[in-house]
């Protein structure tokens, strides 16, 4: 299992418009190959800063099978205009689980 973190900065004001994309968007997420999850949190110190968690199978279901289709270009749609840059992602796999 891969998690997919992606830091999205938005511009200012944009917030609202931003969170209800995400949540239009969570269809695409359901149906893509290899998703098993999709969740949003919002940082409290730097309220225009969010962070997508998204559950992969593997790492080229993300980076190939959906960033290759076109729910990645109607995610984009939806969320895109709010970027007030480009988003930073990496992928992780959990090492530890305490609780």
């Amino acid at each position: 299992m891969i998690t997919e973190i992606a830091q999205i900065d938005v511009k200012p004001g944009m917030e609202a418009d931003f969170e209800a994309g995400v949540k239009a968007a969570a269809p695409l997420f359901k149906r893509a190959k290899g998703c098993s999850g999709m969740s949003i949190s919002r940082s409290h110190e730097k309220p225009q800063r969010y962070r997508l968690y998204v559950k992969w199978a593997t790492v080229e279901n993300h980076t190939v099978d959906f960033r290759g289709s076109a729910d990645f270009q109607e995610w984009r749609k939806l969320v895109g205009h709010c970027f007030a840059s480009p988003p930073e992602v990496e992928h992780v796999t959990e090492t530890v689980h305490a609780f």
